[in-house]
């Protein structure tokens, strides 16, 4: 298993998020949506420029732009 950023992650990808390694109020809305260690997601695909990345969490869709992607570590299966 590695970890890389939900950006670099492909469409139909499925990882468990390991660490959101921001704090503030971006930490706190993102956590919020669900978004903490130990949840599995799924990519569901990007927009036409690759910015936002819409992901399937806890049974609902969310999208996350690109910025706040970087933010969020992912173990996906090599």
């Amino acid at each position: 298993m590695s970890k890389i950023l939900m950006r670099q992650m492909a469409k139909n990808q499925s990882g468990t998020i390991t660490a959101v390694k921001v704090g503030g109020e971006l930490g706190r809305r993102i956590r919020e949506m669900g978004i903490v260690p130990g949840t599995i997601i799924t990519i569901q695909g990007r927009a036409p420029l690759n910015d936002p990345v819409a992901l399937r969490v806890m049974g609902g869709t969310l999208t996350l732009r690109n910025n706040e992607a970087d933010h969020i570590e992912i173990e996906v299966e090599d």
